[in-house]
Parts: C-alpha cells; sequence; structure tokens
C-alpha cells in the first residue's frame, strides 16, 4: 500500500501537537505525518516529500500560509496537493484572499478536532471499518 503524507504548518508547536494528535489515528492507514515551523519550512518540505494534503497555518513567520499556498499552487504547479488554510481570522477578505491563492478550504480557529480528522480522511480516500 503506497504511504500517504499530511504535512502540519504552524508556528505554534502546541497546535501542531494538537493536529497531529488529533490525526495519528491514520498512521494505522499508512499516513505518514510531517511537521513544519514556518511558511519556508514548509515550502521546502512540501518540495521533498510531496504531501497529499497539508494543513497550513495563515499568520506565521517568514512566509504566511497565503504565500505558501500561492506557491505550491502556482509557482510549483501542484495543484493535485489538498491545501487547507487555518487561521484565527474569520473575516471575508481572508476567505477570498485564500480562493485567490488556490487554497481548497478555509478552516478558522478554533476548529473541531473530530471535523479536522473527517476532512483528512475524505480527502485521503479512507474509508475507515466502523466510522
Amino acid at each position: 500500500m503506497k504511504t500517504m503524507k499530511i504535512l502540519i504548518v504552524d508556528d505554534e508547536p502546541h497546535l501542531r501537537m494538537l493536529i497531529q494528535q488529533t490525526l495519528e489515528e491514520l498512521e494505522d492507514y499508512c499516513v505518514e505525518l510531517l511537521t513544519a515551523r514556518d511558511g519556508d519550512e514548509a515550502l521546502e518540505t512540501i518540495r521533498t516529500e510531496l504531501p497529499n494534503l497539508v494543513f497550513l497555518d495563515v499568520m506565521m513567520p517568514k512566509k504566511n500560509g497565503f504565500d505558501v499556498c500561492n506557491a505550491v499552487k502556482n509557482e510549483l504547479a501542484l495543484g493535485h496537493i489538498y491545501i487547507i488554510l487555518l487561521t484565527a481570522k474569520g473575516q471575508e477578505f481572508d476567505r477570498k484572499r485564500g480562493q485567490e491563492v488556490g487554497a481548497d478550504l478555509y478552516m478558522t480557529k478554533p476548529f473541531d478536532p473530530d471535523a479536522l480528522l473527517t476532512k483528512a480522511r475524505s480527502v485521503l480516500g479512507l474509508a475507515i471499518p466502523g466510522v
């Protein structure tokens, strides 16, 4: 079975850990969880690992989530990578900006961990028995 990869990008260590813990049961289904602390590290990881799904914080040092998403979708032409922007900002302006740079989905913090897990399963096409 081919390993799928999820990249979790957030400059807040506790949020990275929370998302990782939320998704760790997917490791039983050949899903590898990767993390990055900022936009530069995220882009490097995306280039080398080619994750299937990226949970991407918007407000980060170096490169923000909008810039990373734009680079992935438009400059690197990796449109097949599913990007979910995570942000505390729920304003319409930010949602529009997310759409403009090619984000597949926009979720506001605080997010429901079950919704995050369900979305990851759906994106990766994982039909988990009993769920």
